[in-house]
């Protein structure tokens, strides 16, 4: 997955390495933008076994900022915001290996550099006893949730 780049980020920025759980390894760039959540919308994607997405709804595209060609084919880690502390990807996946739901508030990366704030639930899709894949469907959080994890997710590192 390729480095962002500067002429794709609005406003002020700041530079991280984020260190993926499959060892690869990018440059994000981070503005202090939101985007707010719209009512009454809801991201969807899915995904394959390894996290490789295969489908967006518009809604995933207008939030993140890329287009559907640049997100399907790319890893679901193209939205991790440097925030979002490892433990709650940890979670996520071995929540998901036991076969069971995951649900979490998520920060994401745009990208432009700034982020939106999901609920998130992601389930498995099972096929004749084997996991084919993930869905993922996000939310509006309430602003009381978001604020807790603002507080908490540092904690996490």
């Amino acid at each position: 997955m390729q480095d962002m780049k500067p002429e794709d980020i609005v406003g002020a920025y700041r530079e991280h390495t984020l260190v993926h759980f499959d060892g690869t390894r990018r440059k994000v760039l981070v503005t202090d933008i939101e985007s707010p959540y719209p009512d009454g919308r809801l991201i969807v994607s899915r995904t394959d076994p390894a996290g490789i997405i295969t489908h967006v709804n518009q809604s995933f595209v207008d939030m993140s900022g890329y287009s559907k060609e640049e997100l399907i084919g790319a890893p679901h880690y193209i939205l991790r915001h440097p925030d979002m502390p490892p433990a709650a990807f940890r979670d996520l996946w071995e929540t998901l290996r036991r076969g069971e739901k995951w649900q979490g508030y998520v920060k994401n990366l745009r990208k432009d550099g700034g982020f939106y704030w999901v609920k998130a639930t992601v389930i498995p899709n099972i096929r004749n006893a084997q996991v084919i894949g993930y869905t993922s469907v996000r939310r509006k959080p309430s602003r009381q949730k978001v604020a807790e994890c603002m507080k908490l997710y540092p904690t996490l590192f």
